[in-house]
């Protein structure tokens, strides 16, 4: 089984909860447009795993914004790099309702199979302004619920994640379930 990502952070993540070395690859593929993380990461998975001739996993996450109908959504990776996280912050200047979501999805698939997804979601809500140097991508932004930081200030954010542990750990329950091992 293989992880096909191009973000080495989130490899870390998956070693880090699954408590062992996983193989990956880097390997740029064509994702459809949804709202939906889910149906992303089963298009993807289905995709790769006939492309490779493996079974693959691939994850697809982003940051869901209530006051902005959702956005960035499935589009964070390509808005963090277009705007970053202070054209997130100026878009939300002057809004109150600040409360928002990280999704994470984790598409499986084995080749000539039906994809399979399962979600993992944590809410929160978006910082008044750009707080830590840890994690990656949204991190110094986003505020857990039940806590006063951002995973940015937290030391070995990757810990911390509910949204993508909880996907990681239903991905490896269906594993242990079906007798596959990542």
């Amino acid at each position: 089984m293989i992880f096909v990502t191009s973000n080495i952070n989130k490899v870390r993540e998956f070693e880090e909860i699954l408590g062992k070395k996983i193989e990956h690859m880097n390997i740029d593929y064509k994702e459809m447009r949804s709202d939906s993380p889910e149906e992303i990461a089963k298009d993807a998975a289905k995709s790769m795993a006939e492309q490779l001739d493996k079974a693959v996993i691939v994850e697809d996450s982003g940051l869901f914004i209530e006051a902005l109908k959702g956005f960035p959504g499935t589009c964070s990776a390509y808005i963090h790099k277009r705007i970053g996280l202070k054209g997130i912050l100026t878009l939300m200047k002057g809004i109150e309702n600040r409360n928002c979501s990280y999704k994470s999805a984790i598409g499986y698939c084995e080749p000539g199979g039906q994809p399979i997804s399962f979600l993992g979601e944590e809410k929160g809500a978006i910082a008044e302004e750009i707080k830590g140097d840890n994690g990656f991508g949204h991190d110094p932004i986003f505020i857990p619920e039940d806590s006063d930081r951002t995973y940015g200030q937290t030391e070995e954010a990757e810990k911390h994640k509910k949204f993508r542990r909880n996907a990681v750990i239903k991905l490896k329950e269906f594993l242990e379930k079906t007798g596959k091992t990542i």
